[in-house]
């Protein structure tokens, strides 16, 4: 047992909110559900791997059920893998061991899924044609390079001058040397973070927010501060403007991480105004603002905002905007970036260098390329996703009449109110039915969201619609009468 093993802990009540709402509704099978629930929360990686769970009797008395209970759960848990052992000293999460058929992870946690229907990944694959004439004139365009290192800190030129066009264009003059090229957009999260916030430092975010960014800040050892949506009377949600100046003045963040553009998972838009008070708010506070653009480029209805630097911070080092080629183009080129002041590009250049010595290049000339095409293959994007969301909301209205889904204007996916708390539950099910669901709570913190779920409409509208029968099958389970769950590993084909 190695000392992170001992160091990783979490105390029976940090866990019990942890856990939930996971008892059934017909308060049987009380060791199973308990088990699913935990199972769920390491393969979702909301419970961090090599963690230390409370002891058997401590837990039990947190939730309010019998010691047999819990040893029955844990006994689960360490015959499907999930849980390790060792007597007198307590046990620790793991990846389960075996063939792919086994109980895989999540998307967000290290292995990935093998489901047959991805509901979990808000992402589109490649725009094909246009991909590899870009890829092929990339190749062409490496050969002035080969003579040279290949390392570049900052990005490929080629690059750097294509994604401040794409700035300027947006409203937000740009040069080169404010842009530096990322290996993704978290990839950018986690470096402004290691370069402007430490451990115990406070990190504003929405609520809910996206969870990858949720996990940078807790891996860098930050805290989190959760501001929350607002709904906005439609269906949809909304910034509170007030309530996020309280909690800056409040609590003093170094940082603020928001996603004012389709945010993730809502779905919300911030409008100019509130944009410029954004701004202002972090001139006057000297807070660093962390701007996830990411689905900027996603507007599905014709409504369109400047980015939030162009309200006045076009050259301030306060904020970070954060960009990728992932959502737009594809995630498999891994190529983001972060525009912001050019001291500030140099300082985080600086601080990569530590960390790594640069992007590759092939990757990087090629999303130069297709920046030049961006036009068409954006136009292409929204007509599709216009029909893919207007599908996905008609077969909710009809296959789940109690739900409700918000409508935005932009992005790629739904927040959608399932009207009870069971978003974590009916993640469990849908796997027996071969679909991979991100539950509401790995949007928020200590277990929020369990009435929410979201849901991406980027699956093609044939595999959408066997994907939502399946998840039909899977909601009916949760109201049939007996155990919630089977004690045996959840196999995904």
């Amino acid at each position: 047992m190695d000392r992170t093993d001992i160091e990783r802990r979490i105390g029976a009540r940090s866990f019990a909110r942890m856990l939930g709402d996971w008892r059934p509704p017909d308060g049987k099978g009380l060791a199973d559900a308990l088990a699913d629930r935990i199972r769920l929360l390491v393969l979702d990686g909301r419970l961090p791997l090599q963690t230390r769970l409370p002891a058997e009797r401590e837990l039990a008395a947190a939730i309010g059920v019998s010691r047999t209970t819990v040893a029955t759960s844990y006994e689960t848990l360490r015959g499907g893998g999930v849980l390790r052992s060792r007597r007198g000293a307590g046990s620790w999460t793991q990846l389960p061991a075996g063939p792919p058929d086994d109980a895989g992870p999540s998307p967000f946690s290290p292995l990935g899924d093998n489901a047959l229907y991805d509901l979990a990944h808000a992402a589109l694959p490649a725009p094909c044609a246009e991909l590899r004439a870009a890829a092929a004139a990339a190749v062409r365009d490496l050969d002035a390079l080969l003579a040279g290192h290949g390392y570049d800190l900052s990005g490929q030129p080629a690059l750097r001058a294509a994604i401040a066009d794409r700035y300027t264009a947006r409203g937000l003059p740009t040069t080169p040397d404010q842009v530096l090229v990322t290996a993704g957009g978290v990839h950018g999260i986690h470096l402004a973070l290691m370069v402007l916030a430490g451990p115990g430092d406070r990190v504003l975010v929405e609520h809910p927010t996206y969870p990858n960014a949720l996990g940078a800040v807790t891996t860098r050892g930050a805290r989190p501060v959760p501001v929350p949506m607002a709904p906005d009377g439609d269906g949809g949600s909304r910034w509170d403007l007030d309530l996020l100046t309280s909690a800056v003045r409040d609590a003093a963040p170094r940082l603020a991480y928001v996603i004012p553009d389709f945010q993730n998972p809502t779905g919300a838009l911030l409008d100019e105004a509130d944009r410029a008070r954004l701004v202002e708010l972090a001139r006057r506070t000297g807070t660093t603002l962390l701007v996830d653009e990411t689905l900027a480029e996603l507007a599905l209805d014709g409504r369109t905002v400047a980015p939030v630097a162009a309200h006045g911070a076009a050259d301030s080092p306060l904020v970070l905007s954060i960009g990728s080629a992932s959502k737009t183009f594809w995630g498999g080129l891994r190529i983001g970036w972060i525009r912001t002041s050019a001291a500030m590009v140099r300082r985080l250049a600086a601080a990569r260098a530590g960390v790594d010595l640069g992007g590759p290049v092939l990757e990087q000339l090629t999303v130069a390329r297709l920046l030049a095409e961006h036009g068409p293959v954006v136009a292409n994007r929204r007509r599709e996703l216009v029909g893919a969301r207007d599908h996905l909301l008609g077969r909710i209205a009809r296959t789940f009449p109690g739900w409700r889904p918000s409508r935005p204007d932009g992005g790629l996916s739904l927040w959608v109110d399932l009207g009870r708390a069971e978003s974590s539950r009916l993640t469990s099910a849908a796997r027996r039915h071969d679909v991979l669901l991100a539950a509401g709570p790995r949007f928020g913190l200590d277990g929020a969201f369990e009435r929410y779920l979201r849901l991406p409409y980027t699956l093609r509208q044939d595999r959408m619609d066997e994907a939502l029968d399946r998840l039909a099958a899977a909601w009916a389970d949760l109201d049939r009468p007996g155990p919630a769950v089977e004690s045996e590993p959840i196999a995904v084909a």
